[in-house]
């Protein structure tokens, strides 16, 4: 789905009203995305100050990959959430942005990402010890919250200590998010940037590898001889931390929460474990944890029979059927398309395959034992998964 705001001047008939904030559970979601993509699937939104709402998969694609009608420079979520400055990659258009496209890509390639696996694997199998001795818990509070920190403090190459602190602060940015909260949203967003400008300031003291440090390899940066600017090095980290962090948290939630409520697929993925990458790929087409990823027309466009003018923001939230196939012949969305397709997705991918590698291979079951706790608009996914778990034997 795609949301696209509008002036007052033009809103659309009641029966078109779509409101994000209808409190998500695991089914209701889905059935509300595929009751809108029938009955209308160009709908809008008195939400966070009016907006369209664009739920079908080929109006998808078409806004994500035609960059120069579609921009992210002008409003690249709904809500509106950005408050200190601009937040390279996602907030800029190429060719600006390719520049901090190159930089980046490198550090997240294939032989990188391989490279620090059996570390990450460590971690998951240290973040599971408590849940496998108890026979359970709270597999989105305990695992899904703690793991992808310890493995994005590997990527950034910084302490535990800091990843945790960044951690505690998103925590409160998506409480104030979710409660509308804008003041508490600019303490937290400027919290957050302050621990950023720390990590820069020390790489700018203590330079480490540019092949393998986000930060060092940005300050060494240069576009005709000359630095990135320090305020965008700054604002790019801050950016590569807000999805490094609350999208794992959100997609190994759903992704455990969907596989406790299947155990033939359970199984089926212990006997087979060579299908674990092919089910995480359809588990991120259902479960895709960002709704609300925006983009704005920079010329009056028609989608569907509604016609969206010049400079209104486009905020997407990706069409998502609710039934589970393996030979599923149309292509997810959940890392985008486009210029601004996900950097990560081959670190996130290993992330993920890790995770429910080991949570499969060391258990003989897993199921719910308590009701879920979805996070809300612009997010998607559980973030509390309480589990009954029987352990293999000697875990």
């Amino acid at each position: 789905m795609i949301a696209l705001s509008e002036p007052e001047d033009r809103r659309a008939a009641a029966e078109d009203r779509f409101d994000p904030l209808v409190l998500d559970t695991e089914v209701d979601a889905h059935e509300l995305y595929r009751e809108m993509r029938a009955a209308c699937p160009v709908a809008h939104s008195d939400r966070f100050g009016g907006f369209w709402a664009i739920f079908g998969y080929q109006d998808v694609q078409r806004v994500l990959t035609d960059s120069r009608t579609f921009i992210t420079s002008v409003q690249n979520i709904v809500p509106r959430i950005a408050f200190t400055g601009r937040r390279p990659p996602l907030h800029l258009d190429p060719p600006e942005h390719t520049v901090y496209r190159r930089v980046l890509n490198p550090l997240i390639s294939d032989e990188r990402v391989a490279s620090v696996e059996p570390t990450i694997r460590r971690y998951a199998k240290e973040c599971l010890v408590p849940l496998l001795s108890r026979g359970g818990g709270d597999y989105g509070e305990e695992f899904a919250a703690n793991y992808p920190i310890l493995a994005f403090a590997r990527f950034l190459n910084v302490d535990d200590q800091m990843m945790y602190r960044i951690r505690d602060e998103f925590e409160v940015f998506n409480k104030a998010v979710k409660d509308d909260d804008a003041d508490l949203m600019v303490r937290a967003s400027l919290a957050l940037y302050e621990i950023t400008k720390e990590l820069i300031a020390d790489r700018q003291a203590h330079p480490k590898d540019p092949t393998i440090d986000p930060a060092s390899a940005l300050l060494a940066a240069q576009v005709d001889g000359e630095p990135l600017p320090i305020d965008m090095v700054i604002g790019t980290v801050r950016q590569v931390l807000l999805v490094g962090i609350v999208a794992p948290r959100f997609v190994l939630g759903s992704m455990v929460a969907r596989l406790a409520g299947d155990p033939d697929l359970q199984d089926q993925l212990r006997r087979h474990p060579d299908l674990i990458g092919a089910a995480i790929e359809e588990l991120l087409r259902l479960d895709s944890p960002y709704r609300g990823f925006a983009r704005t027309a920079n010329r009056d466009v028609t989608i569907g029979d509604r016609l969206i003018c010049k400079d209104e923001p486009i905020a997407m939230v990706f069409e998502a059927p609710d039934e589970f196939r393996f030979d599923r012949a149309e292509r997810h969305i959940a890392f985008g398309l486009g210029p601004h397709q996900c950097p990560g997705a081959a670190w996130a991918r290993m992330e993920l395959r890790v995770a429910l590698e080991e949570l499969l291979s060391r258990t003989t079951s897993f199921s719910l034992d308590g009701p879920l706790d979805m996070t809300r608009w612009p997010e998607f996914g559980a973030t509390s998964v309480p589990l009954r778990i029987v352990a293999r034997e000697g875990e």
